[in-house]
């Protein structure tokens, strides 16, 4: 199965719940990005004659520094809200291994001279998966096993929005051509593929409501 399958049929299997449209942009962009305007401060992506990258592959770097940057959000809450431990583990291995993918993102954007957004352009950006507002605040006033709960089914969403921007990206005409971005692209998939079906166990273990 092709990764753009794969990422398809996951974001149909978990149903995202209130997501942005995804509706596609003019232009052959990415679609989901509605906040890369604001993002890029009025920065015009300029994409150089004769490289492998498009502009799809910018804005997919660009927006999935500020989702990786929520993920990692919300995933130190899980310590100060009395996570158990299997989701305290997990929430720790995604904050651990999406910070070095930040990092990732921000050398390829510098490289090829592109805006390289920092950790807080997650206010600024709403794509698919991200928390709302009123999400993030309701993961915040949870405890305990309310908690666990809350984390699980929002991250659920939050990964399933990363698969969903994957497979944008794929579906862009030349985009994902670059080795760098569709190695990572790729790796995403695999990553967080593996780490829905590991919370989707986990809810199936929390004591019921």
């Amino acid at each position: 199965m092709t990764t753009k399958r794969v990422a398809t049929t996951l974001v149909l299997s978990v149903a995202l719940i209130g997501g942005p449209s995804l509706a596609r942009s003019q232009g052959g962009g990415m679609a989901g990005m509605s906040g890369m305007d604001h993002m890029n401060m009025g920065r015009e992506i300029v994409i150089p004659k004769g490289v492998l990258y498009t502009k799809a592959d910018v804005e997919f770097m660009q927006g999935m520094i500020a989702h990786h940057s929520q993920a990692i959000v919300m995933s130190r809450m899980a310590e100060s809200h009395g996570a158990n431990p299997q989701v305290l583990k997990l929430s720790n291995k995604i904050d651990q291994s999406q910070i070095p993918e930040i990092h990732i993102m921000q050398v390829w954007l510098n490289r090829n001279k592109q805006y390289a957004p920092d950790t807080s352009s997650w206010h600024n950006m709403t794509m698919a998966g991200m928390l709302t507002t009123a999400q993030l605040a309701e993961l915040d006033s949870a405890k305990g096993v309310d908690f666990d709960r809350a984390y699980l089914r929002l991250m659920i969403q939050h990964h399933a929005g990363a698969l969903k921007m994957v497979d944008d990206l794929f579906n862009v005409a030349l985009a994902g051509q670059d080795v760098d971005v569709n190695v990572f692209a790729n790796d995403v998939v695999t990553a967080q593929t593996g780490e829905i079906g590991i919370m989707q166990r986990l809810l199936t273990q929390l004591p019921a409501k």
